[in-house]
């Protein structure tokens, strides 16, 4: 399917933000009025209907800091975009009890996107109806432990998703840029033991890629995880990419020249996520959380590594139960003086401002590779309905003149009087974003969410970018969810 428009959107968005009803769809958490959605129920089988849809108005000024033409030499782009974005998504799922302890399950929906305008990525009056979930699976229980396998496309979460949750993309050819509707793997099969707080998962991944960008890759691994109570946990995620065409840049020496490509470079990258959450001592409305992620692949001579540190406190006696969080992450990026890569490959991570995005605006610009980031958020719950929050964050490069992801920041500089192309950024500190969000539960099923943000550039864009602008845009969706 393929939409085409000049319908005019006069409106304001942010960058990708996954909205509460969507986070509700995955954790299996059923809203009061499910009950009408329910198919058939008798003789041990229970057929349920699902559905899901949105629609979001956005705006954007100064996209990228106007780094178009500079950095990807794009003379003929617009930095300022307004557009128009919706999706919908039915589905069906069931069980069949075969006995006590045997069941079998299965899920099936699709996602109809569209975009109308021309979003941040040039891209629009285009859409897609595309599968999303088709899996079948057996669960058997017996005494204290739980056997569940599953295969066909499906979503599928390892850890905190520092690694591994995004299996679907959206944007480009297949439209809703930021509501980003599709999440499940194009094939995933997955086979999990729980056996009381112990869960343990092995997975074999296929994401579902765009057509527009896809690299064939295929992952496998497992995850390993204890719940100590429901606000505690360990766990260790381990696996390798079995099959990629993605390449990596390689950072010219000393960071002079233009980065070499290296193709297929992901093919055969192992990796470990080591991740905890836990609260703390004493202060029982008090919690800290930690990350660490390694990666190697020693047919390319890479070793790359990640990390991410959190604390946060709840004034839970407050009647607006305000909530502080302070969190640093970091990513390591390519050292140029070395032989050795160590650009971190973020794979497949959940890139929304209360998961993984590093910054607001800027995660549109920079992946989850050679950055670093300060995060403060805060929020308040004036109703049981309304929900305020305030995101700042502060985002340096790891390595200087060094690939970053805008077209690798790949241009020509005077170097001692001489022309001489250089990579990256010569100063670390990149961009600071302020993002407020205002989240309204209007119903058990609909959702309104609104947001601001903008992206003020540090002395790294200023060093790509003289008079490099602020980045400002805004938002407003609408979600439904049954």
């Amino acid at each position: 399917m393929r939409i085409r428009s000049g319908f005019p959107v006069l409106a304001a968005s942010l960058t990708l933000v996954a909205s509460p009803a969507l986070a509700a769809q995955e954790s299996g958490q059923d809203s009061a009025s499910d009950d009408r959605m329910v198919l058939y129920d008798k003789d041990g089988t229970t057929l349920r209907a699902h559905l899901q849809a949105g629609g979001n108005l956005v705006a954007e000024h100064n996209l990228f800091w106007r780094f178009a033409e500079t950095v990807a030499g794009v003379t003929d782009f617009d930095p300022n975009a307004e557009w128009f974005e919706a999706y919908v998504k039915p589905g069906l799922t069931f069980e069949r009890r075969m006995s006590e302890r045997a069941t079998f399950y299965g899920g099936l929906s699709a996602v109809g996107s569209m975009t109308i305008g021309t979003d941040a990525f040039d891209a629009g009056d285009t859409g897609r109806v595309t599968l999303e979930e088709g899996y079948l699976g057996w669960r058997y229980k017996a005494d204290e432990s739980t056997f569940d396998l599953s295969v066909g496309p499906r979503v599928f979460k390892a850890g905190t998703g520092m690694l591994i949750e995004a299996g679907g993309s959206s944007g480009f050819s297949r439209g809703a840029l930021k509501l980003g509707p599709r999440k499940a793997w194009s094939f995933a099969g997955l086979g999990s033991i729980t056996h009381g707080k112990f869960k343990g998962t092995a997975f074999y991944l296929d994401p579902n890629e765009s057509p527009d960008n896809d690299s064939h890759n295929r992952l496998a691994g497992v995850d390993f995880r204890y719940d100590s109570n429901p606000n505690a946990l360990i766990g260790v995620t381990a696996g390798k990419v079995i099959e990629s065409e993605s390449p990596y840049p390689k950072a010219p020496p000393n960071g002079i020249g233009v980065p070499s490509i290296i193709p297929g470079a992901r093919d055969g990258l192992q990796f470990m996520n080591i991740y905890t959450r836990a609260p703390i001592a004493g202060l029982p409305n008090a919690f800290m959380a930690a990350d660490l992620a390694f990666e190697r692949n020693d047919r390319i001579d890479m070793r790359a590594w990640a990390g991410r540190a959190q604390v946060g406190y709840t004034l839970a006696e407050h009647r607006w139960k305000p909530t502080f969080t302070l969190g640093y992450q970091t990513f390591s990026g390519d050292d140029p003086n070395t032989d050795r890569l160590e650009r971190f490959d973020p794979l497949y991570y959940e890139g929304n401002p209360s998961a993984w995005s590093t910054g607001t605006k800027s995660s549109m610009v920079f992946i989850n590779s050679n950055v670093n980031s300060w995060q403060v958020a805060v929020s308040v719950a004036p109703t049981q309905q309304d929900t305020f929050t305030a995101r700042l964050h502060r985002i340096e490069a790891d390595q200087l003149r060094s690939p970053i992801q805008f077209g690798q920041a790949t241009r020509v500089t005077v170097q001692n009087g001489i022309n001489s192309p250089i990579t990256g950024v010569t100063r670390h500190h990149l961009s600071d974003d302020l993002y407020v969000e205002y989240f309204r539960a209007i119903s058990a099923n609909l959702y309104l969410t609104t947001g601001f943000s903008v992206s003020v550039p540090g002395a790294g864009i200023k060093s790509i970018v003289d008079d490099a602008p602020v980045w400002a845009g805004a938002y407003v969706n609408l979600i439904a969810n049954y």
